[in-house]
């Protein structure tokens, strides 16, 4: 599906059935493969953090950090309170050896939800290494 002259609706049941077949792709952990449809309904609506934020799961855990570091910080950017991305981004820094850049973003996932214990061990972790 690609032109400008698609309709609306057709468009966005498109992107939502990429959007939902790659989520199914990442539920069952077949990460590379989810990539796939993700990247494509990214290409579509690059602004849905959503999409962002599933497809930085999908590079993550393929261990496409660099990738998973931009997915996540377009999420940061356009939802500066979701502290799932937070952490992701805090982690794809980390491990892609940029210790000060993660422990902001750990720092501040912790600081949203404070009762999240994973989130104050990695905090924790990279504050000790």
């Amino acid at each position: 599906m690609s032109g400008d002259h698609v309709d609306p609706e057709k468009r966005g049941e498109h992107v939502y059935d990429l959007f939902r077949r790659g989520s199914e792709l990442l539920e069952r952990g077949d990460f590379a493969a989810a990539a796939i449809p993700l990247e494509q309904a990214r290409s579509f609506e690059p602004d849905k953090t959503s999409i962002r934020e599933a497809l930085g799961r999908a590079y993550f855990h393929s261990r496409r950090y660099v990738e998973a570091r931009e997915e996540f910080a377009a999420v940061v950017e356009r939802s500066p309170v979701n502290d799932y991305a937070h952490f992701c981004l805090g982690r794809a820094f980390q491990l892609t050896g940029h210790r000060t850049e993660a422990r902001r973003h750990l720092k501040l996932a912790a600081g949203l939800r404070p009762d999240r214990k994973d989130y104050r061990e990695y905090l924790d972790r990279i504050r000790a290494a």
